[in-house]
């Protein structure tokens, strides 16, 4: 399916992506929609013929555990709610722990890397077909940015995903972006990647804009895209014509003149590399194969796209092997591990480097803070100038075990328990905030709690 240019539908920029000229499609976040109600703009864009298809971040398909049946679910059913012709999620494991290491559930709040082994391929495409079998339509997987990369890595990101397509049928989500942080964090040449990747299985593109701050390119989907992205763009566009490529913006969103603009810049790049009806054979034939004698070559192509033109079917080139226990178990272990490093403070696991865990660390509590104050904003509010050094100390020693809105309620706890805030009212709105969304789930603590906050409302 031909998707052409789109941009990434956010609620903050609704009504400006509603007006934006030109716009085929667009991609919204699969968790932040019900599954059984859609908001008034999207209703609006599928009215004029937009397609929309979702985009989720919380699967986790590259973790250890399978796929959680809830979550596909409701993949599935915003699929099938918007007449979506694919949905989309990432290679990578955002939560560890649980009962394959019998240590408590751990929550990244963020997409982390999975080593490139043989053994995190196997559980992933197994991961993969469980997913595949529970989608209503093809899916395809995103290639993520990272700041660390896993000691004793077997595999390139490019051979990597040409041996997931091969093994699953999946197609491909490429973010050009994504390329180009790992090209400036961790020496990985976009092109080279590129060369080995099976392009023809991409379903689409993303770019987006970062910034590098002391030598570290931050994927933030909050700065414009840069020239660097656009050159990746341009290197990929020589190599094949994507079916869709999408613009990502996910905060300090800019007026919709500058986003028009930047899908300017995007549609320019895609035109001026175009290769020439002269420019010989097409480069996606000189892929390489991953050198392999033990696990073998990458024989066949990627499966080609349907005959009606969509993305694929998702069916499976060759069925994976069920994966044995201790796969799933050594894999459990080392993402554990990891995860507890970055967001509990245990010791770094061998081989990593300690100073990428701790740049990664605290960008893990920033985006953490940040999230909280959006999907609370009462608390900023109510904390003022101290909410985030508040949060980022109790991020420190709490690592987060559910989503955002339990992390919200467990912050103003932490507070309150600790005797803050210091300003009587605030503690008092605080105290309202938190019992008014608390519901009938009693957290830790309760009596004193309770205690404390009949304390302030009997002094008041």
């Amino acid at each position: 399916m031909e998707l052409g240019i789109g941009i990434g539908w956010r609620p903050e920029i609704a009504a400006e992506v509603e007006a934006l000229s030109g716009i085929d499609w667009v991609e919204a976040v699969a968790e932040n929609l019900c599954a059984d109600h859609l908001p008034d703009s999207l209703v609006r864009l599928r009215e004029r013929g937009v397609t929309v298809v979702p985009h989720g971040v919380a699967l986790g398909l590259g973790g250890a555990d399978r796929p959680d049946p809830d979550r596909l679910a409701g993949l599935a059913a915003r699929a099938e709610l918007l007449g979506a012709p694919l949905v989309t999620e990432h290679i990578a494991f955002v939560r560890a722990g649980g009962p394959l290491t019998a240590s408590p559930r751990l929550e990244a709040g963020h997409l982390l890397p999975v080593p490139r082994t043989w053994d995190a391929l196997d559980v992933l495409c197994e991961n993969v077909r469980i997913a595949q079998d529970s989608l209503p339509v093809p899916l395809a997987l995103e290639n993520i940015a990272a700041l660390i990369t896993w000691p004793g890595e077997e595999l390139t990101e490019g051979q990597f995903l040409a041996e997931l397509v091969e093994r699953t049928g999946v197609r491909l989500l490429i973010d050009v972006a994504n390329l180009h942080t790992n090209h400036v964090n961790l020496g990985q040449d976009p092109a080279k990647a590129l060369d080995e990747l099976p392009v023809e299985a991409i379903a689409y593109v993303h770019v987006a804009g970062g910034v590098e701050k002391n030598g570290v390119w931050h994927d933030t989907h909050a700065h414009p895209v840069s020239e660097p992205v656009l050159e990746v763009l341009a290197e990929l566009r020589s190599r094949v014509d994507p079916p869709g490529v999408l613009l990502e913006r996910d905060d300090a969103f800019p007026p919709g003149a500058e986003l028009a603009g930047e899908l300017d810049a995007i549609r320019a790049t895609l035109r001026k590399a175009a290769p020439s009806a002269d420019a010989g054979p097409d480069r996606a034939t000189a892929r390489k194969a991953v050198p392999s004698a033990d696990r073998g070559l990458l024989s066949s192509p990627a499966p080609a796209p349907a005959s009606d033109g969509s993305a694929g079917t998702g069916a499976r080139a060759t069925a994976p092997a069920p994966v044995p226990a201790g796969t799933r178990d050594r894999t459990a272990v080392a993402q554990t591990a990891l995860l507890s490093a970055l967001v509990a403070g245990t010791p770094a696991p061998e081989g990593f480097d300690h100073r990428r865990l701790r740049v990664q660390s605290r960008a893990l509590a920033a985006k953490r803070a940040d999230v909280v104050a959006k999907v609370a904003p009462e608390l900023p509010e109510i904390l003022g100038d101290g909410y985030r050094a508040a949060f980022l100390a109790y991020a420190g020693s709490r690592p987060m075990s559910g989503g955002y809105r339990r992390d919200a309620l467990d912050f103003a706890e932490h507070v309150l328990i600790a005797g803050g805030p210091a300003d009587p009212v605030a503690r008092r709105r605080l105290t309202y905030w938190w019992q008014d969304r608390s519901g009938a789930r009693p957290p830790r603590r309760t009596t004193r709690l309770v205690r404390a906050a009949r304390a302030v409302l009997v002094g008041k």
